[in-house]
């Protein structure tokens, strides 16, 4: 499992975005040399975890539960073939592409160490917004990516430190339970009657995910720990 690109994005101005500034930093390019990689800080006052990273809109994206967003290779790849066109590291607005590594797979909780020094927890999984389909350019977009149900991670900085293209990647802690980030996209979007299952991720989930799935349990019942 290696670490294929880091990408980084810079603020830019487009016309299909509702941030107040009209400023996107989804278009992220892959970059040389080690980024660092730290917790920025809660969301709406922290923006991205990795230095030089753009996050324009702080009410929905960034601060610490969602410092990185990883994509698998693995992923792109199946895309490429599905739109039939070119999809670059960084093409969906990640931070990491990897290679080896099944993302969506990965357990709400599981930890990554990255290089030597960084290690990652995963939180929750990508919803797709209209930025990210303009972005791509393909119509139904969101519905799309939504139904294919592999959103790859979002990750919170537990050990800061930097990484590079081509640092290894291993798994260092699973925990016990059964909860994958693609369990935790459907329950949050397609599938609702799984939410009650995702509170035995506790609070290695997303707050707001978290908070969803109790609300539900409280309105509807069948909750399951945490």
């Amino acid at each position: 499992m290696e670490l294929l690109s880091v990408n980084l994005g810079r603020p830019k101005a487009v016309d299909y975005t509702d941030q107040p500034q009209g400023l996107t930093g989804i278009d992220k390019r892959p970059v040389d040399g080690p980024v660092r990689v730290a917790a920025p800080g809660p969301k709406g006052s922290g923006a991205s975890g990795l230095a030089g990273d753009a996050v324009c809109d702080l009410r929905h994206h960034g601060g610490d539960d969602q410092a990185v967003y990883a994509l698998a290779r693995e992923d792109l790849d199946d895309w490429e073939g599905e739109l039939g066109r070119t999809l670059a590291n960084g093409a969906f607005g990640e931070n990491l592409t990897t290679r080896g590594l099944d993302v969506s797979g990965a357990l709400i909780g599981e930890r990554w160490r990255i290089g030597p020094d960084v290690v990652l927890e995963v939180t929750c999984g990508r919803i797709p917004c209209r930025t990210f389909q303009a972005h791509l350019g393909e119509r139904a977009w969101v519905r799309r990516f939504t139904r294919k149900g592999a959103p790859g991670a979002y990750l919170r900085v537990i050990e800061p430190g930097e990484i590079r293209a081509g640092d290894p990647v291993r798994i260092v802690y699973r925990p016990d339970h059964d909860v994958t980030v693609a369990v935790q996209f459907r329950a949050e979007t397609t599938e609702r009657e799984l939410l009650p299952r995702v509170l035995v991720a506790g609070a290695a989930l997303h707050p707001e995910a978290l908070a969803e799935a109790r609300a539900y349990v409280a309105k509807y019942g069948g909750g399951q720990g945490a």
